[in-house]
């Protein structure tokens, strides 16, 4: 059990596990409130769900390949980190909205498919940062949390994973 505990806290270790998250993340997203539940994602969720993989992506290149040099580390941290903010922060966006007063909350617009056909990509994420109806609706709960709320609380998680790699990038070389 101790030896797992240390290869578990290893730089390599720590990125794996992102991986395993993500995966339990997207696999969560996609086959039960999809697939089971049968709910379709709003434009919200679609951009938590880009930065989640991406954070998997940077995570999973540095599991795999395990740089030994500090700048290719900090590079595929930096990747990493930035895909997690990202969800992070569209989450508690999200949130938000959903605890909007009624009469506070943006009215539905044209749908995701619409605005990447007919607006330059920077317009479409300011229109879907700026949330709609759509976002606002609450359409599952467990344990009293709507699925941002849980996606915000999943997210910080990562979070923390991410920054315990930071330290263990900027640790000093002889510490254990």
């Amino acid at each position: 059990m101790q030896k797992l505990k240390q290869n578990l806290l290893t730089y390599r270790g720590l990125n794996a596990l992102l991986v395993l998250f993500t995966m339990i993340g997207m696999g969560f997203a996609l086959l039960f409130l999809q697939k089971h539940l049968g709910l379709a994602p709003c434009p919200l969720c679609i951009f938590q769900r880009i930065g989640l993989m991406v954070m998997g992506i940077f995570a999973l290149i540095a599991a795999i390949f395990a740089p030994k040099k500090r700048g290719i580390r900090l590079f595929l941290w930096l990747g990493s980190i930035l895909g997690i903010l990202w969800s992070l922060g569209v989450a508690a966006r999200h949130v938000w909205l959903q605890h909007l007063p009624p009469d506070q909350v943006p009215s539905c617009g044209p749908g995701l498919d619409y605005w990447l056909d007919a607006l330059p990509m920077q317009q479409v994420v300011q229109q879907v940062l700026s949330g709609s109806g759509e976002c606002a609706a609450i359409s599952w709960r467990f344990l009293g949390l709507s699925i941002p709320e849980q996606s915000l609380i999943f997210f910080s998680f990562l979070l923390l994973i991410n920054l315990l790699i930071a330290w263990r990038i900027f640790r000093p070389q002889n510490a254990k």
